[in-house]
């Protein structure tokens, strides 16, 4: 994952210096480098549950409480905040960087205006268009053929980027295929690189464990495009047929599409007028917020963040399973060894993905994050890997969020750190 990590940083940096001029010591990345987080204005900030600005930098420099009082006011009010609040999209004024893809993209981000200030130049709407345009050159959907560094580098070595599911989570997928449960892959990647990254962390055999698989889904507008929703289209050789399909008739492998296509099948599959969906995702934007508010589904995110505040990765094994679980190997020593911290590890200049904490004149300051409040509002629950589950039973009962319940309750297998100490205060 770091090396994933930094080969997204560079394919996107290299563009930047190569084909935009931008001065080539952004290529030049140290360790500390990677604990940054997050433009018109230059500026990346952490929300807390209601909007306020809670830690902001101007680049990658962090701003000063007077300084964020010049910026947003005495109440720190982000003026954004309704739009984003309610609809979870991105837009000219501003940027919603909410998972790990997205990650590298605030970095250099951060690091352009850095430059630009020490330039003594303006930074100007000009800087966000060669931005999107470096990583529009690396991920859009032919990039796998033929262009940018990063598809070519993970095509040559998918074992340095990429890390195998362990075998529970195989036996996972089998068992509740094995039970009559429908399973669907969703994502947004091009079937081309969908199919490197499952037959690396799959097996060559991936196919066989989904029902439906789905690519180049292009959410959350798979979800929220209604009624001018994109038409299925089935594949030839990973190409996409030029006409859509006016319907979804049965199980297979295909492009765009939209959800109330797929849930008329799934209603004809399961022979229910109305079918249960769980669906697993990383992404707030993408995944939780246009599944719970427009699908309807029910949702599980992925939240890496808890391993940063003491939650393990895999499950301990439960009292029926005769052995432990093949989890893959540990990711905190790789990281480690480059002289780096995980991702996922507590962050030292942004704090806790879920409370922030601060103190002023010796006195201690908790406020709920806008990402934790996000979590408890569009996910029914919360894990920090499949792993996490893969063991359990597949009638095994889980906590649910609820407003009616502590904030604690819904984080499977415990709750992060941050949180345990903000229910004890």
């Amino acid at each position: 994952m770091s090396e994933y990590f930094s080969l997204s940083e560079v394919s996107c940096t290299e563009f930047c210096t190569v084909s935009k001029g931008y001065d080539k010591d952004l290529l030049h990345l140290t360790p500390s480098t990677w604990d940054f987080r997050g433009v018109l204005e230059g500026n990346l900030v952490k929300l807390a549950e209601d909007g306020t600005v809670l830690r902001a930098t101007h680049g990658s420099k962090n701003l000063s409480t007077d300084d964020i009082i010049k910026h947003y006011g005495p109440k720190r009010e982000w003026k954004h905040f309704n739009s984003l609040n309610t609809s979870y999209t991105r837009s000219a004024k501003y940027y919603f960087y909410d998972n790990y893809f997205d990650l590298p993209g605030a970095l250099l981000c951060a690091r352009v205006v850095d430059m630009l200030n020490k330039r003594g130049a303006e930074i100007t709407s000009d800087v966000w268009k060669d931005i999107v345009a470096a990583i529009d050159h690396n991920y859009n959907t032919s990039a796998f053929r033929n262009t940018g560094i990063y598809f070519p580098s993970v095509k040559c070595c998918p074992g340095r980027y990429l890390q195998p599911c362990s075998d529970a989570v195989k036996r996972w997928l089998r068992s509740m295929k094995n039970s009559g449960k429908i399973l669907l892959l969703i994502t947004s990647s091009h079937s081309d690189y969908c199919r490197l990254v499952c037959e690396h962390i799959l097996g060559m055999d991936f196919e066989e464990l989904f029902d439906i698989i789905i690519t180049n889904a292009l959410k959350p507008g798979f979800f929220s495009l209604f009624p001018q929703q994109r038409a299925f289209r089935t594949l030839v050789n990973d190409v996409e047929d030029s006409e859509g399909l006016p319907s979804l008739e049965k199980p297979g492998w295909y492009s765009q599409g939209n959800w109330p296509h797929l849930h008329k099948l799934l209603k004809t599959m399961t022979n229910k007028s109305e079918p249960k969906v769980v669906y697993f995702g990383d992404s707030m934007r993408s995944d939780m917020f246009p599944a719970y508010s427009f699908g309807k589904w029910e949702t599980v995110m992925i939240v890496e963040e808890m391993e940063g505040e003491g939650v393990p990765r895999a499950n301990a094994t439960p009292s029926n399973s005769p052995t432990p679980s093949e989890g893959p190997v540990e990711k905190k020593g790789k990281f480690e060894d480059q002289g780096m911290k995980s991702p996922s590890a507590l962050s030292n200049q942004w704090g806790s993905y879920f409370v922030d904490v601060q103190k002023n004149e010796g006195e201690e300051t908790r406020r709920l994050t806008w990402c934790c409040q996000s979590i408890h509002t569009y996910s029914t629950m919360a894990i920090p890997s499949i792993e996490a589950i893969a063991d359990l039973s597949l009638d095994f009962k889980f906590q649910r969020f609820s407003p009616d319940k502590p904030i604690t309750t819904g984080y499977y297998p415990r709750p992060p750190d941050s949180l345990l100490k903000w229910e004890e205060n």
